[in-house]
């Protein structure tokens, strides 16, 4: 069992350790399907949307969101009971977390946005995309899934193992929890709820292939997801054709980051701005025969 904690804390919390590393940000609140959800504008230029992953909120995010603000006006979100949002009588789920970020939008007055998700967050971008995919123009997908097969063979031997003990023993969790919740008293109820989410059965293949956004999928070579699952996705997407044969290439794109753990994904910010930045002008590298 004491492998299993650990495997949980590196492989989904360890980024709880960037707390405090925030952004210069005006700070908002939004009503949004019975919650005053908390989030953050940073930056100028065409609206962006950034997404969290579990158990996070927006300091955790680490450097990312700034980076991202150089050149785009960001909208950090903490989503529905994480970080300043209160938590609300229904599970989590990523229809109701897509559903979440539409509503927002709509609050605030955005029509269509660049949409940044990490893990839950690339998931619930994913969601998003095919629930509301005339709100979207272009995705970041950050080491999540489509179907619930593509978590490494280690993370989905863990899942049915978690405890809602193995997230309150986390001081770090905990702590960050009660500093930020309007609600500090009810970590045990979110860890219940992430507990569940991540038992959820997802199966979207056919909504993955329908997918007219440029997507960017993003993992890394020793993430909770598995490679397999990546090449797999990229391929629904239209991606894996040759080039240097007269065709265009397809708008979505897929970037292995070396050495890179499920939690490192989100901390190489300039490496991760090197991919970020073309996909969103719709830059590509030119070959010798273009």
């Amino acid at each position: 069992m004491k492998r299993f904690k650990s495997r949980l804390f590196a492989l989904v919390f360890a980024a709880t350790l960037l707390a405090g590393v925030g952004t210069a940000a005006n700070a908002e609140y939004a009503e949004v399907n019975g919650m005053k959800m908390y989030y953050e504008i940073s930056g100028e230029g065409d609206p962006l949307i950034v997404l969290h992953g579990s158990a996070m909120n927006i300091p955790t995010m680490g450097k990312i969101i700034p980076k991202l603000a150089e050149t785009r006006k960001v909208y950090a979100l903490e989503l529905q009971g994480h970080g300043r949002t209160n938590d609300i009588d229904r599970p989590i789920t990523y229809p109701d977390l897509a559903d979440d970020v539409a509503a927002f939008m709509d609050s605030v007055g955005i029509k269509r946005a660049d949409v940044f998700g990490y893990s839950m967050g690339a998931i619930t971008g994913l969601q998003f995309t095919i629930r509301h995919p005339e709100k979207v123009d272009r995705l970041i997908f950050v080491s999540g899934i489509y179907d619930f097969e593509g978590w490494h063979p280690a993370f989905k031997e863990f899942i049915p193992l978690a405890t809602v003990e193995m997230y309150t023993g986390a001081p770090l969790l905990g702590d960050e929890y009660r500093k930020l919740s309007p609600t500090p008293d009810g970590f045990v109820n979110l860890a219940e709820k992430l507990i569940q989410l991540n038992k959820q059965p997802l199966a979207w293949e056919a909504d993955v292939k329908a997918i007219k956004s440029p997507v960017l999928i993003i993992t890394g070579d020793a993430d909770g997801v598995s490679l397999e699952h990546s090449v797999s996705m990229f391929r629904l997407l239209g991606g894996g054709v040759m080039g240097d044969m007269g065709k265009p290439l397809p708008q979505s794109r897929l970037a292995i980051l070396p050495a890179t753990s499920h939690t490192a994904a989100i901390t190489q910010v300039d490496l991760l701005m090197s991919f970020i930045e073309p996909f969103l002008k719709g830059e590509t590298p030119k070959g010798m025969f273009e």
